[in-house]
Formats: structure tokens, C-alpha cells, sequence
């Protein structure tokens, strides 16, 4: 025994029995850190590869979501790693606007203040401390889970280089015409008293009520249905279809708007479905984004009836009244008056909430800033389509074209204080002056900055190139610009994704912020039910990590991953992939200790076994499919090549194939230990960007080698040997039909029976000593009588199983089987001989029946060979 494979042994025997994740994950995350395994070097002359983390919230925590796109992005750097690209994954949050100026003042509620208590600067100030104390806690839990990250390059949207960044591409944005202010219907959330983006609107069922109210008198009145009767306070006209023959003597005419003391006109407008309700719609241009495009239309004036937190500002008897308050109380005198056809309670319809404080959210006019979106969405449309761009799956680029093809401009500005300020201020000459980041404020009297913030989407949107030093060029930026990847759910393809592209291909002169958009599904329950805090089914991925270590929650999540389709996960599930990580320690640890090796070169094949050719070979097909489904974002696909190879060929074949080899030592187990060797190290190689601690943990020891995080990643070497996959096929189908005979025979997995083995001639003949060891057959020695045989694979395997069962009830259980199949073929038969029922019958009916046919014919067959198999009383 050679120096090194001393100290390898002693190392293997060093290897806990078994598996305790706890006591290797945190320690060894840490030690990649100190290391450096995960900076990047701007000066490398390495090939660059990057991806930049979708920012999570800075008031955020850790759920399955995360956890499920950060396995996946990790997996691509990893082995880009190893491939030897330069590669960066770089960190960052996002200041969440809305989110964390709502924690900071419901602390202040707790304390009995509100921010306007504090004024806006010492507020500001308020929520920094906040972020600095409580904010940023899903980075340490991106830790726990195995996050390969530049760390040393963390970013955060509110830092002062970002906000450089955004006050920049304002400006620009601004001097090119492209950001303007406007009055317009935005999302406004009464509650938290701002805009908000759509994104942040969440829509559901509610049972609300719709009302029927005739407005006009006699032949000159028309019927309208409304959901917010409210709002009718400031209707400024009503709708018919220019077609609509029913009303074609009321347009243009002046009607009485009920409940108040204005006369409305009837206009046409094409926007009207003469086929929906009365065909007449009432026109709300304040509070409704369709009816003020009626509105633009025919110059109608717009009269704001609420005011911020939606309580009602007309004069009259609903002054002062909150919006749902208004609603009945305007139902109710509509009724008094005689002016409701017809009422319907409830009336399930959708209705949009804020998606941080659950409110209904009040469609209001509202002057705002907006980008002009045209030319940029243009620009992110092209870019797909003339192929800079891969949307990957395919079939969701056609979401994408929806979106950008018709976007409408982009409500910017945010009534908050914590954010980015609208980089505008307004002179007492009602000059308007727009600063980039390298401008002095105006000094003197009478000038004042815009109050708004910017939406925290706009700032993200630069996340590509600002995260890496723009607007200055910086070594990052010319080294990782464009970024690789963007690995993201699909149901933000078009809030961030289309900003992102709009944005980058602006700032950057046309050059795309990513090279490929690849979408994932959202992680569900087992059940397919979509996981929510308000639901029993959420699970915190960190409880799954403290009881089955990090490496199954990942495994998991990545076999599951078939790309843009949902992920169904359940804890019977991640327990199967602590099962599979265990299975690894194991049966690594046992081989290593049975003479696995990497010591000295790989030996010639014409030295090898038919069953280490046949390993070999397997191995690097597995490399090359891997690679290709990698390639392909088929992580669900790769995940499960990786797991049949490791358990089924690897550990359920080759390692007992190969241990008669290793037990009789001498040249030919040097030469398979030195196989198995090269199976284990590129085994651990290829599944380490999935499951890294545990493969490294083994590796090293393998191996001695410093880690896998900076290891090569495997390639194919190109070997193949169909002969010896075609031997060793015989050999599992002859060991599997005898496991399943012994099986149906009650037999258990460790009796040893007496057997006949009849190989000659056969390519099975060189492997009878591994087929009795997996098979437990011992010699026939004397008085050896077959009470059956197995014709496999052109061989015979004879066994004796006297003494071994109960002949008689075996005999009685096979012939209650055997009538019970022959009655389910007669029961088939019958049907399918049925003309009366063919004739009815759907055609997968029909097929079903003549597969349970099939079936019956097999079972038949099967229990008549094993009862001629059974010895005679």
C-alpha cells in the first residue's frame, strides 16, 4: 500500500458513519467565503460569465420561491466555475418603497407617532436605521442555503452609487422627452395614501353589488349599471355606441344626472359594446382609466368626487362620507327617488387590492410623472425578436410581445418618503429644473424639490449595468456587461423584465442587459395549490434545512424545475432527497474504504472488466447528457439523470457487480478500485452545483484536493463500449427476473437457495460469482433437486426450493391468482365480443378494456410457469 493511499484510508475511516448536515454546512459555506471561492477578478482573462440576483425586498425573508431560483442560479455559476469561466453572481436588495417606509410606521404607530410627527428628513432617517437594524436577514438565510455569491460586491438600490445611477438615467430620460408629468388615472391606495404600480395590484373575486339606475326622463332616459355607485357623483356624461340604433335619438342630446343638479350628455364612442348590459355605460373620467379615455375623446371634464383617502368631497348630503358609506347611502335616495330598475346582491366581480395593506384600490386622476414608453418598449420588443435576446421556454416570448407591444406610459412617481426623490425642483417663477447626479441644487428663495419618490421598479430596472458601476466605466462594467442570464418567475416577465431590457437597451447604447431570459414556474404545494401566508400549506424552507439538511431542499426544488412550469413540492419529497444525500455519504464512503482510488492514471481498457467498461461508459453518456440538458435550463431533467446514475448504476450495480472483484483482490480489483475512483470524483463533480456540501465534503476526501467550488467540471472523454453496456444488460435482466421470481415465491431478500446456473456459451458466464452474491444463490452441491427453472438471456438459472416454502399453500394461493386472472380475461373477452357495446363504447374505453385483456393473458401465463415450477407432491 503506497503512502497516499495510506493517508486516503485513514481519511475515509475519519468520515462519520453518517450524514449530519448541521455539523458540515455552516462551517464549510464560511470556509468557501474566507477562501474568496466566489469573487470574481474584473482583470481575469477568463471568459466572463454573470448573473445578477433578482433583488428581494430588504424587508423581506426567506420562502420557498427564493429558495427555488436562487438553487437554480447558483447551479448555472457553479459549473460555469468550474468550467473555467470568470464568473460573478452578484448580491443586492432592493429598498421595497412601500414596504419598509409601512414597517417603520407601524413601529412609529406603536410608539404613537405618525412620520409627519417626525417630519420627512428625520423619517428618512428613521427607516436607515431600520434597514441597518432589521433589514437584509434573507441574505444570511441565501447563506444557509449554499449561495455561491460575490458578497464582496453587495448592492442595495437606496446605495449612493445606484442613486447616482438613477438620478442619471432620469435626467437623460427627461432632456430626451421620454419623462414627463401629467394628469391621469392611476392605482391609488387610500390607505397607504400613493400611487401604485400594477404589480402591486391584486386582484380578486368580491361580492359586491351592481346596480341598475335610469338617468334622463320619459323617452329621453337611457338605463346604466354601475358597481360604484359613488361614483356617479362625478359622472360628466354617459356612453352609447355609435351603431346603437336604441339610442340613436339621445346622442348629443343633454340628460339630468340623478341626485344632483347637472345635465350630462349622451356621446358615441366605438369603446361601448352595444351586446354588454343596456348598451349605455356611464362616463367617470376621474375614477375610471376607461372612461377618462372616453373623456380625452370628447373633451369632457373630469371631476374628482373623493379625495386621498377616499371619503367624499361633494357638496351635499354624502360630504364626509367614506366611499363604501357613500355607496349605500347613494343606493338608498336613488331608491327613494324611483331610480333603481334593478339591484343584484351579491354580484361576484373581480376588484383590485393593494397588495401590501389588502385595501380596495380607488382608480384616481392624479398628476403624476410618467415614461413615455413607446420608442423604449419598442427597442425591448426587438431585441427578442431579431434574436439578442432568448426568452427561454419559447412559447413564453409570445407573453412578452403581448406585453411590450402594447404598454401603455409608466406612472413613476410615488407619494412616500422613503425612496428615490424625483430629481425635479420648482422655481418661484414656476421654473421646473431637472438635476443628474453631478448638479447643484438651486439656492434661493421659493425653490423646492419635488415631494414624490420614484417607484422602487424604476430603480430596478437598472439593475444590470448599475450594480456594476454605471454610469461610470468602471473594470466591472466592461468586463460583465451584458450579463448571461436573468433567471426569473414568469409572472414578472412584465414588470421587471420588460424595464430591465427598456432601461439597458437605453443606457447602454443598445446593448441588452441579459443574453437570455430564463422563466421558472412558481413552487406550489404536493397538491398543486399555490403556497400563501394566509394559507396552512406555506412552508418556510428554513424548517425543511434545520431537519434535513440544505442539499435536499435543493435537490428537491431542482428536480422539480422543468422550465416555465410550476414545481409541486411536498416533505415527503425533500425527505427522499435527504434519503438520496445520505445514500451518497454511504455508499461513497463505503466504497473508499473498499479500495476506490484516484491514485496513478486511469488503466487501459483491454485491462478493464466488461462491467468497468461498461460503467465507463455509462459515465461519461451521463456527462454529456447532463451538459446538454444544462444548456437547456432542464434542471428537473438533469437533476433526475444525476439521481439515476448515483443510486441505480452506480451504487444499485456497479458497486455490487464489483464487490466479488474487491473482495478477492489482487490486479483486477486495483484495476476496478482505480475505476470506481474515477466514477466517485467526477460523480461528486457533476452533482455538486446541485448539492455542494455534501459532494465536497466527500471530494476532498477522495481526492485531497482543495474543493470542488474551484475543481474542473468534467467533460466527456468521448468512451464508449456498447458491448460491454449489451453485457451488462444480460446481467440485469437475468438478476432482475430471478429478484422478482424469489420475490413471488415469498422469499426474503437475504435467504440463500441452492441454484444451477447454466452460462456457458453466454456472455453471462464471466459474471456467475457477482450474480450469485447479488442473487444469494449458493452451489447445488448434493442431493441439489430444481423444483423450477428460470430460462434468462439465453442461459438457465435452476433453483431449489424445497424446504424453502410451503409447496401446498404456495400451490392454493397461485390457483386462487390464476382463477381470479382467468376470470378478469373472460370478463374482457366478453365485452369485446359485445357488438351492442362497441358500438357505444368511447374509443379509450374500449382500449382500456383490451389493455386489462392484455394484462389477464400476462398474469395467466406468469402464475401457469409458476405452478409448473413448483415441485410435485
Amino acid at each position: 500500500m503506497t503512502e497516499n493511499t495510506q493517508q486516503q484510508t485513514a481519511a475515509t475511516t475519519e468520515l462519520p458513519t453518517q450524514y449530519t448536515p448541521a455539523e458540515v454546512e455552516g462551517p464549510l459555506y464560511e470556509r468557501w467565503v474566507e477562501r474568496g471561492y466566489f469573487e470574481a477578478d474584473a482583470k481575469s482573462d477568463k471568459p466572463p460569465y454573470t448573473i445578477v440576483i433578482p433583488p428581494p425586498n430588504v424587508t423581506g425573508a426567506l420562502h420557498l420561491g427564493h429558495a427555488f431560483q436562487v438553487t437554480l442560479m447558483d447551479a448555472l455559476t457553479r459549473r460555469k466555475r468550474m468550467q473555467g469561466f470568470e464568473t460573478l453572481w452578484l448580491p443586492g436588495m432592493d429598498h421595497a418603497g412601500i414596504a419598509t417606509q409601512n414597517k417603520v410606521e407601524q413601529q412609529l404607530a406603536e410608539e404613537g407617532k405618525s412620520r409627519h410627527d417626525l417630519g420627512r428628513e428625520e423619517f428618512v432617517e428613521r427607516v436607515w436605521q431600520w434597514k441597518d437594524e432589521y433589514g437584509g436577514r434573507i441574505l444570511g438565510q441565501l447563506r444557509r442555503l449554499g449561495a455561491g455569491l460575490d458578497w464582496s460586491r453587495e448592492r442595495f438600490t437606496m446605495d449612493e452609487g445606484l442613486s447616482r445611477a438613477v438620478q442619471k438615467i432620469f435626467k437623460d430620460l427627461y432632456e430626451d422627452g421620454l419623462i414627463y408629468r401629467a394628469e391621469r388615472i392611476i392605482n391609488w391606495c387610500p390607505r397607504c395614501l400613493t400611487a401604485i404600480s400594477d404589480i402591486e395590484v391584486e386582484y380578486q373575486d368580491d361580492a359586491g353589488e351592481l346596480v341598475s339606475i335610469r338617468y334622463g326622463e320619459g323617452e329621453d332616459s337611457l338605463v346604466v349599471a354601475t358597481t360604484r355607485a359613488e361614483t356617479m357623483l362625478g359622472d360628466t356624461a354617459v356612453a352609447v355606441h355609435p351603431d346603437d340604433e336604441r339610442y340613436a335619438h339621445l346622442i348629443g342630446k343633454q340628460i339630468k344626472l340623478p341626485l344632483t343638479d347637472r345635465t350630462i350628455p349622451v356621446v358615441a364612442d366605438t369603446h361601448v359594446d352595444p351586446e354588454f348590459g343596456t348598451g349605455a355605460v356611464k362616463v367617470t373620467p376621474a375614477h375610471d382609466p376607461n372612461d377618462f379615455a372616453i373623456g380625452q375623446r370628447h373633451d369632457l371634464p373630469s371631476l374628482t368626487v373623493m379625495d386621498e383617502h377616499g371619503v367624499i368631497t361633494v357638496h351635499g348630503p354624502f360630504l364626509g362620507l367614506d366611499r363604501f358609506e357613500a355607496r349605500s347611502a347613494i343606493v338608498g335616495a336613488l331608491k327613494e327617488q324611483g331610480r333603481i330598475v334593478a339591484e343584484k346582491r351579491p354580484y361576484m366581480h373581480s376588484v383590485g387590492h393593494c397588495s401590501r395593506c389588502k385595501t380596495t384600490v380607488e382608480p384616481r386622476l392624479s398628476m403624476q410623472w410618467w415614461v413615455k414608453v413607446g420608442p423604449l418598449a419598442q427597442a425591448a420588443g426587438d431585441a427578442v425578436r431579431d434574436g439578442s435576446v432568448d426568452i427561454h421556454p419559447k412559447e413564453l416570448s409570445k407573453r412578452y410581445f403581448d406585453w411590450v407591444d402594447n404598454m401603455h406610459d409608466w406612472c413613476i412617481s410615488r407619494q412616500l418618503w422613503w425612496g428615490h426623490r424625483i430629481p425635479i425642483w420648482y422655481g418661484p417663477d414656476g421654473e421646473v429644473v431637472c438635476l443628474g447626479p453631478d448638479d447643484e441644487a438651486p439656492t434661493g428663495e421659493g425653490w423646492t424639490q419635488d415631494p414624490d419618490v420614484l417607484d422602487t421598479w424604476f430603480s430596478s430596472g437598472l439593475w444590470p449595468f448599475s450594480t456594476l458601476g454605471w454610469p461610470e466605466q468602471t473594470p466591472d462594467l466592461a468586463k460583465f456587461y451584458s450579463t448571461d442570464v436573468l433567471l426569473t418567475g414568469h409572472d414578472i416577465i412584465f414588470f421587471w423584465v420588460a424595464r430591465m431590457m427598456m432601461f439597458g437597451l437605453y443606457a447602454m447604447d443598445g446593448e441588452v442587459p441579459f443574453k437570455t431570459v430564463a422563466l421558472t414556474g412558481l413552487v406550489r404545494d404536493e397538491f398543486g395549490k399555490k403556497m400563501s401566508k394566509s394559507n396552512p400549506n406555506a412552508v418556510d424552507p428554513l424548517d425543511w434545512m434545520n431537519a434535513y439538511g440544505s442539499d435536499a431542499v435543493r435537490f428537491t426544488l431542482a428536480k422539480g424545475a422543468n422550465p416555465g412550469a410550476d414545481v409541486p413540492i411536498g416533505e415527503d419529497w425533500v425527505q427522499a432527497s435527504r434519503n438520496f444525500a445520505n445514500k451518497i455519504w454511504n455508499a461513497t464512503r463505503f466504497a473508499m474504504m473498499n479500495g476506490a482510488t484516484i491514485e496513478g492514471p486511469l488503466p487501459d481498457a483491454s485491462a478493464m472488466s466488461a462491467t468497468d467498461r461498461w460503467i465507463l461508459s455509462r459515465l461519461n453518456e451521463t456527462v454529456a447528457q447532463v451538459d446538454a440538458y444544462y444548456e437547456d435550463f432542464q434542471f428537473a431533467k438533469l437533476s433526475e439523470s444525476l439521481y439515476h446514475f448515483a443510486w441505480d448504476e452506480v451504487f444499485a450495480w456497479y458497486v455490487e457487480l464489483s464487490k466479488t472483484t474487491f473482495f478477492a483482490g489482487g490486479e483486477q480489483a486495483k484495476v476496478s478500485g482505480r475505476v470506481l475512483g474515477e466514477v466517485l470524483d467526477v460523480m461528486l463533480r457533476l452533482l455538486h452545483p446541485i448539492v455542494p456540501f455534501v459532494t465536497d465534503t466527500l471530494w476532498t476526501t477522495l481526492t485531497g484536493g482543495e474543493s470542488l467550488v474551484i475543481a474542473d467540471w468534467p467533460k466527456d472523454s468521448g468512451f464508449r463500449d456498447k458491448a460491454a453496456e449489451d453485457e451488462i444488460e444480460l446481467v440485469q435482466r437475468l438478476v432482475t427476473e430471478v429478484r422478482r421470481f424469489r420475490k413471488e415465491q415469498g422469499l426474503q431478500d437475504a435467504q440463500k437457495v441452492p441454484a444451477r446456473l447454466e452460462l456457458a456459451g453466454t456472455a453471462l458466464a464471466a459474471h456467475e460469482a457477482a450474480i450469485r452474491q447479488l442473487l444469494r444463490l449458493q452451489p447445488e452441491g448434493e442431493g441439489f433437486a430444481a423444483t423450477a427453472s428460470l430460462p434468462v438471456a439465453g442461459a438457465t438459472v435452476s433453483l431449489d426450493l424445497s424446504g424453502t416454502i410451503d409447496v401446498a399453500a404456495e400451490r392454493k394461493r397461485l390457483a386462487k391468482d390464476l382463477a381470479a386472472a382467468e376470470k378478469e380475461k373472460a370478463q374482457a373477452e366478453a365485452k369485446l365480443g359485445n357488438e351492442a357495446f362497441l358500438a357505444k363504447a368511447p374509443d379509450n374505453v374500449v382500449d382500456k378494456i383490451k389493455g386489462r385483456l392484455a394484462k389477464a393473458d400476462e398474469d395467466i401465463a406468469r402464475i401457469q410457469a409458476q405452478l409448473e415450477s413448483l415441485p410435485q407432491a
